[in-house]
């Protein structure tokens, strides 16, 4: 994946990922534009999962933003 796009609310992606890994801070869900690949650092480090995981749970938690699903 080349970029991460966010389409949703990021604050409401950012609780599902909180949810998902309950270890994340709000420092480590820090986004800023142009920035992706250090969000997707800062979660690895934190939750020990691979890149291509961390990303599919960035891209699922936008979408259930997007949709406002659970």
């Amino acid at each position: 994946m080349n970029t991460l796009e966010f389409k949703g609310d990021w604050n409401i992606a950012k609780g599902k990922l909180k949810q998902k890994w309950a270890d994340l801070t709000d420092d480590d869900l820090k986004y800023v534009d142009g920035k992706q690949d250090e969000l997707v650092g800062r979660i690895q480090k934190r939750t020990g999962q691979t890149r291509e995981a961390v990303e599919e749970a960035i891209r699922d938690s936008d979408r259930r933003a997007v949709l406002g699903a659970d």
